[in-house]
């Protein structure tokens, strides 16, 4: 499925085809009660120099998720057009209105940006913006680098992801970047509801898509900027954009990145009630099926008894709830095993 293909509402002053670097402000349309002729500024920087892969960098698609927002836009500050070989296009806060709001949906059309996609250029503000990466960025992309965190509503471990690919070549350039990334864990997912993702929309042209998980619980993880700064410039360096050996290292002395997977649905647990969920692990460590993940609480009714919620499957703890307070339905654990090609491709 392709995007409307009708012409972008969205302005730039951006040449991408133009040496050199350019920082400039996408200017995305909002008519207002106060401002008929509106618009929200984006910030871009594009930097081109010489022959090489095009990378697109990207953070803030989701606005409480500030460990890539920081990182992209480091990199973004500080690129030098002479230190590279090919083009950064780098959006490190993609959906401002969310970024200033601190949340996680727009609030100017209480949309998810990333279930957007491909987009529409006469739609909602996030479909209008969704329109305009998919039509005008993507197609001048060989690789894409999408920085995620959890947001408020969970806490992960650090990691980079990637959709289980079928094409056995893209599958393995994909695994190659996570492992150039150097985050602890690379996770291939089949997720909940991914149709309408950038990574999505990214994988339908052909590119290479890697996205990563790196905090979460509402904060700035000291670690997951870390490593989110590292990953950039390593995946750069591992395209050959950059001069320089990746740096892989481990802080617990692993020798690299471990290959994770989440299979099926098995892996995932939703809250069977409405109330105060206690979690009884952090993300990254151990677990053992049919061990207790936590408790559903009902403050409110005092002579209510919890509900115990237990693993359907043992491994390492990818996800863990952070809100507290969780609605029917909402996953509040998502468990991860050592990656196993044969079961991947069953």
């Amino acid at each position: 499925m392709a995007g409307d293909e009708s012409k972008s509402r969205i302005q730039h002053g951006v040449d991408f085809d133009r040496a050199g670097r350019q920082a400039g402000y996408l200017r995305a349309p909002l008519s207002r009660n106060s401002s008929g002729w509106g618009t929200v500024e984006i910030p871009i920087v594009c930097v081109k120099n010489g022959s090489g892969p095009t990378v697109l960098l990207t953070g803030g698609v989701h606005g409480d998720e500030y460990e890539g927002q920081i990182a992209v836009s480091d990199l973004a500050r500080t690129l030098d057009p002479m230190a590279i070989q090919g083009r950064v296009i780098m959006l490190p806060a993609v959906n401002v209105p969310a970024v200033l709001n601190d949340t996680r949906l727009s609030p100017v059309d209480h949309r998810d940006l990333n279930r957007c996609f491909p987009g529409n250029s006469r739609g909602t503000f996030s479909e209008i913006l969704a329109h305009f990466i998919d039509t005008v960025v993507l197609p001048r992309v060989d690789v894409s680098i999408d920085v995620h965190t959890a947001g408020h509503s969970m806490e992960s471990a650090l990691s980079t992801n990637m959709h289980y690919l079928p094409d056995p070549q893209m599958r393995q350039r994909t695994m190659d970047a996570a492992a150039a990334f150097g985050a602890p864990f690379n996770v291939v997912f089949w997720g909940v509801d991914e149709g309408a993702t950038l990574t999505s929309s990214v994988e339908r042209r052909g590119i290479l898509s890697l996205g990563t998980e790196l905090g979460g619980w509402g904060r700035v993880n000291v670690e997951g900027v870390c490593i989110g700064k590292r990953g950039l410039t390593n995946v750069l360096k591992h395209l050959g954009v950059m001069e320089g050996r990746p740096d892989t290292s481990q802080r617990d002395g692993a020798p690299g990145t471990r290959h994770m997977m989440v299979r099926d649905q098995d892996c995932y647990l939703f809250a069977p009630a409405g109330g105060v969920f206690e979690p009884r692990h952090l993300a990254g460590v151990p677990v053992e099926e049919n061990d207790i993940a936590g408790y559903v609480h009902f403050v409110e009714d005092i002579d209510h008894a919890p509900i115990e919620i237990r693993y359907r499957r043992s491994g390492v703890l990818w996800m863990a709830s952070g809100p507290g307070r969780v609605q029917r339905g909402d996953v509040v654990a998502v468990v991860m095993n050592d990656y196993d090609e044969a079961l991947a491709g069953a």
